[in-house]
């Protein structure tokens, strides 16, 4: 597959990790996605794409794209044999200013880009980049596009400062001490969250804790599993194997199993680290 990513322009950049074009054929038709601290938008240019959120969830169709906010448990993307879309990774915050909803709205719940944005905005979007070829100028125009859609969102500053600091610590500082240097109450800063991020700020902690643990696994080498849990303050195994299996899908001994098969069986691929193979 072709990847091409770079970091936007100002103002996005305050907003958006990176932006991203992606084409060809997928390593698997289904790929389960870890749940990461950040959301996610994907303009989708080929065949439609598919989405299962929950074991118990029947696949939905997404044609024109799909916007993800944060996730609290693992989700299944399904890819067309042959794929081609732009998207953007988003700084957990990013979300809220391209939203006419409040991201909790969304939180384990996917919707097209229509619902969000209406079909007029996504149909002149996607006919924009239908008809250019190369990645930058795709990924321009998608800036652009983003750009139409930027607003103003109350707390978002508030919110930035706690995210901030709660990802700087990997999830580990107390949401205690937060809530004091933000001056506000807990209810308060648990409300601007849901409406900005869709979660709440121990709710982001846990995800940044786990997925800091589970990025630094060397599938290829021996793994201490109770000394892992035990540096990512995980001091019951039980309730680790619990994350474990509600953040990737997997439990932890099964987690390694497939990560080592990506890498057998796609050696240096672009998507190799954090997606897994579901199929």
């Amino acid at each position: 597959m072709e990847y091409v990513s770079r970091a936007p322009r100002p103002p996005l950049d305050g907003l958006v990790h990176d932006v991203y074009y992606l084409a060809g054929t997928p390593p698997y038709r289904w790929l389960t996605l870890p749940a990461a601290p950040a959301p996610l938008l994907i303009v989708n240019l080929g065949a439609p794409f598919h989405i299962r959120t929950g074991s118990d969830s029947a696949e939905a169709e997404y044609a024109d794209g799909c916007v993800v906010s944060t996730p609290t448990r693992a989700w299944e993307f399904g890819y067309p044999v042959s794929s081609r879309s732009v998207g953007v990774h988003l700084k957990p915050w990013g979300l809220a200013p391209f939203l006419p909803i409040a991201a909790v709205e969304l939180c384990d719940r996917p919707a097209t880009i229509e619902q969000v944005w209406g079909r007029p905005a996504i149909a002149e979007l996607r006919g924009r980049l239908a008809a250019v070829t190369e990645p930058d100028l795709m990924l321009t125009l998608l800036e652009e596009g983003l750009l139409r859609q930027l607003r103003a969102v109350h707390g978002l500053d508030l919110v930035r400062r706690v995210s901030t600091a709660i990802a700087e610590t990997g999830g580990t500082v107390p949401i205690g001490d937060l809530i004091a240097a933000g001056g506000v109450s807990s209810t308060h800063l648990a409300r601007c969250f849901k409406q900005v991020i869709g979660v709440t700020p121990k709710r982001l902690a846990r995800a940044h804790r786990f997925s800091t643990m589970v990025l630094s696994i060397d599938p290829a080498a021996p793994i201490d599993w109770a000394g892992l849990a035990a540096r990512a303050g995980y001091f019951d195994q039980a309730h680790f194997t619990h994350e474990f299996r509600e953040f990737t899908g997997f439990t932890p001994t099964r987690y390694v199993e497939v990560r080592r098969r990506f890498l057998r069986e796609h050696p240096g691929h672009v998507l190799e680290g954090w997606p897994l193979p579901a199929d």
